[in-house]
Parts: C-alpha cells; sequence; structure tokens
C-alpha cells in the first residue's frame, strides 16, 4: 500500500506515522494554540525535532461552542506558516532513519477557498474534517498533488451534532467511505492520495467511539491509510473521568495501542515524544 503526496511516497507496511499538531488560533480545545506564528513555528520545529513525519497546521478550531473564522481571516493565518515551513526542519535532524524527512505538511481545512489559495504554496496533505462536503476540494487536491483525508462526520464542521444515533457505526463507515472514496476518484484524485479517517468525537456518542476502537480492522479492506487522531479526545476524558484535555496523554496513549493493533497508520497527537516511543515500542512487539 502506497501513500502519494506532494513530496512524499511512503510503502505500508512500515512503521506508523506520527502527526504533530499545531494550532494557529487562541481557543484550542486543549490550549495549546497560539496567534504568534514565531510561536507557531517552535512549536513545529520542537515536534519535528521529536520525531514527528507530519505537521497539521489548523487556523480554526473544530470547537463547535466557538464561532467560525472567515475564510480571509483563516488564509491570513495560514500563509506565514506555510511560507516559512522549512523552518521547522532546516536545523534539526531525524531522530531515526525512519522518520519521513524532511515532514510533510498538512492542511487543517474544510473550505476550498483555503485550499485554492494555499496549496499552490505546497502542502502535502490537506486534512478535511468536513467528510468531504466539497467534491471540489478533492478535485484542488489532485490539482496541486496533494494527498486528502477523508473523515467521516455528518452536518456541517463547526455545529455540533450530539443527536445523531446510528444503527451500526461500523456499517455507516463502510458505506460512506465506499461513497467518498468514489467522489474523491471521480472528481480526479488518485487512489494512493487517499487517507481514511473515521472521525472519533465527531457526530458521535461514548458506544460509538469505543466500538470505532475495537473493530477499526474493518476500514483495512479499503487498503488506504487509516489515520486516527485520538489525542485527548472527548472519549478519554469521558472513560477516565478527566475533564481537562491536558490530563488525557495516558488515554491517549492506550488509543494508540488499541489502534496499532487494529492497523492504524498514522495518529495525529499533541504529545509527539511519547507517541512516537510508544509506536516503537509497540510496532517492535507486534513484529
Amino acid at each position: 500500500m502506497l501513500l502519494q503526496t506532494l513530496r512524499h511516497q511512503v510503502g505500508f507496511p512500515r512503521r506508523p506515522l506520527v502527526m504533530g499538531i499545531v494550532n494557529i488560533n487562541d481557543d484550542s480545545f486543549s490550549g495549546d494554540g497560539s496567534l504568534n506564528i514565531d510561536q507557531a513555528i517552535a512549536q513545529a520545529e520542537a515536534q519535528v525535532g521529536a520525531g514527528a513525519d507530519i505537521i497539521d497546521v489548523g487556523g480554526e478550531s473544530a470547537r463547535t461552542n466557538r464561532p467560525p473564522i472567515s475564510v480571509a481571516e483563516e488564509i491570513s493565518r495560514l500563509t506565514p506558516f506555510v511560507t516559512r515551513f522549512a523552518e521547522c526542519h532546516s536545523s534539526v535532524p531525524p531522530v531515526d532513519e525512519e522518520q519521513v524527512f524532511p515532514p510533510m505538511l498538512s492542511l487543517n481545512t474544510w473550505r476550498p477557498e483555503v485550499l485554492r489559495a494555499l496549496l499552490p504554496l505546497g502542502i502535502d496533505i490537506v486534512n478535511d474534517i468536513s467528510a468531504l462536503a466539497h467534491a471540489e476540494n478533492a478535485a484542488v487536491a489532485a490539482k496541486y498533488g496533494a494527498a486528502l483525508v477523508i473523515m467521516h462526520s455528518v452536518g456541517k464542521p463547526k455545529v455540533p451534532h450530539r443527536h445523531v444515533q446510528y444503527a451500526d457505526i461500523m456499517q455507516t463507515l463502510d458505506d460512506f467511505f465506499d461513497r467518498r472514496i468514489a467522489e474523491a476518484t471521480k472528481a480526479g484524485l488518485s487512489r494512493e492520495a487517499i487517507i481514511l479517517d473515521p472521525g472519533i468525537d465527531f457526530a458521535k456518542q461514548r458506544p460509538d467511539n469505543l466500538r470505532i476502537y475495537r473493530e477499526l480492522g474493518r476500514l483495512n479492506r479499503f487498503e488506504r491509510p487509516i489515520l486516527l487522531p485520538v489525542s485527548r479526545k472527548t472519549v478519554i476524558g469521558e472513560v477516565l473521568d478527566l475533564p481537562e484535555p491536558k490530563d488525557r496523554d495516558p488515554g491517549t496513549i492506550a488509543c494508540v495501542v488499541a489502534g496499532m493493533q487494529q492497523g492504524a497508520t498514522i495518529f495525529r497527537v499533541h504529545n509527539v515524544n511519547a507517541t512516537r516511543l510508544a509506536v516503537r515500542a509497540i510496532w517492535s512487539v507486534l513484529g
């Protein structure tokens, strides 16, 4: 199985990739965001130095209790970071021979207007949390050679969907990815440029999230990399009775273990160093 991005071709099976998180906003749920670009660059550099294979940068919090920002504001927040991205890895060496280096740059956005403005600057991955509501996102990613994350959710981003119920969440994911992969390839995106994300915590309740962790391996039939954005998720806080996201890193590592056992290949996390070491250990155990 291959993942083709703008600057990299990654073959699997291999040790799972670690995706670090950089939030260029002041309302991140985990409290790690900043509107200061110098701070964002320094944070990304620290994550690359800790072994991140991918840096996922976003200008808007996914929190649904905050209003959306404008397209112009999102572009203005992200453009300086994208243009300076080389600074994040120019002065740090790879931690080992398996780290993807230079690291991939992932753009966390769902707006086609933002993609059209920023993809020409050089983006490896589009992390689209809209559930591919716009087939245009796949077409723009294809035009500029970027891979695309297709995440499951329902309804519009930035709107809470706590009322959503599923008769069978895994069958729902099967049907959803069948449709969205077909739509993305019809729009011109190569299958090798598609990543799947089951959308933990997005329009899902605790039983749905836990079942996804238990049965994630069902999605391996699509033969595409599976991204698990497990870091400090609400479901972890519910299970462990930890209301503060920053206290959830041990639970995050437990979810990384569960994900690897089910075939997940990319983990989106805040604590890159702890995750990379856990991934190395688990990979050695799984052989």
